[in-house]
């Protein structure tokens, strides 16, 4: 596969993966109850089992790609690559089922990959199976003039709750460029979103933040989350220009932020990433234990394909690893945030 645009040094991410590699339903008036502390009741997820399973505790991986090896049903549609031949490796709902199975993840949100385009039907299909375990979050094209309309499709018609845009691949003009993340007609989508309750979650560059935040700041009913710390950049030189917008966003109470693809953001990209561990720690400090979650990006065996750890490291990542999370951080980040961010069935 092929891609037109490339951010700077990253891993694949099935987003946007190609061959060469690249590396939120609530409304205002009850967002402080997500936004404050686990109550109790809330704790007590974390032991719940998974209907008719034994006692466990709460496992979510808040962003997993999967996409179909039935081209017949659900035909690949790359927006941004011409010719586009498909994923070099498979990453089914069946692979990924197997693998939260085998290391007790409990739930998964499913994140639409690139490769599928606007189209969600792979992804709605996936809900259906197990819609239990699943929540899905699609794509829709944001230079779209009837994009709140699709957000109002997806959302009615197939149960998707919520969406992924991605700013990052807009920067510098490209595909048109990244004017429509603020622009006053996007006010609408967020209106809908309000309405809706759908959660939205950016793949954004740090300097593309501000211009998220005055959305954030117009829409407080919206959920928002940042994917990949912003996929800031440690080898730079100097990181803190980027660590300072995206510690900025923070002031925003409807904004989270996911602890996840820290194999792009260190600087080694060798596991488990500690030079990333001070500024995870600020971020910490900024956002709270409770606005953090956990994801990870791959079924099964495509982890390996695409340079990842596997889902059992990328557990232990959190809940052993990063040293300044006490044991109410991890049950928090790991499971009991985005149980309550999306209202999880447990």
């Amino acid at each position: 596969m092929t891609n037109s645009v490339e951010p700077r040094r990253q891993l694949p991410d099935a987003v946007a993966v190609t061959q060469t590699g690249r590396r939120e339903f609530l409304k205002s008036t009850v967002l402080p109850a997500i936004v404050v502390g686990t109550a109790p009741a809330m704790l007590a997820l974390g032991q719940r089992a998974v209907a008719g399973g034994p006692p466990r505790r709460l496992v979510v991986d808040a962003h997993m790609h999967v996409w179909a090896n039935d081209q017949q049903r659900f035909p690949f549609a790359h927006p941004y690559v011409v010719n586009y031949e498909g994923m070099p490796h498979e990453g089914t709902v069946e692979m990924l089922i197997e693998d939260m199975d085998q290391h007790g993840c409990t739930h998964c949100v499913l994140v639409q990959t690139i490769c599928h385009g606007w189209d969600n039907a792979y992804l709605a299909d996936c809900l259906k199976r197990s819609p239990a375990r699943f929540q899905g979050h699609g794509l829709i094209d944001p230079t779209d003039a009837k994009v709140a309309d699709r957000l109002e499709y997806w959302t009615k018609e197939h149960g998707l709750v919520g969406m992924r845009f991605s700013p990052i691949f807009y920067q510098d003009g490209n595909h048109g460029g990244d004017h429509w993340l603020d622009a006053d007609e996007t006010h609408r989508l967020w209106r809908k979103a309000e309405q809706l309750g759908s959660v939205f979650n950016f793949f954004i560059a740090p300097r593309q933040l501000p211009r998220l935040a005055t959305m954030a700041k117009a829409h407080p009913g919206v959920r928002v989350i940042v994917d990949h710390l912003s996929q800031m950049d440690l080898s730079v030189e100097n990181p803190e220009p980027d660590l300072q917008l995206l510690l900025a966003v923070a002031r925003h109470p409807n904004v989270w932020v996911k602890v996840s693809e820290l194999s792009s953001v260190s600087k080694s990209h060798k596991y488990p990433f500690p030079d990333a561990y001070p500024y995870v720690k600020r971020v910490y400090d900024a956002f709270g234990p409770h606005r953090l979650l956990f994801g990870t990006g791959y079924p099964g065996t495509a982890r390996a394909a695409y340079q990842r750890p596997t889902l059992a490291e990328e557990i232990e990542l959190i809940d052993k690893h990063i040293p300044f999370f006490n044991s109410r951080d991890r049950a928090r980040i790991l499971g009991l945030n985005a149980a309550k961010l999306w209202a999880l069935k447990t």
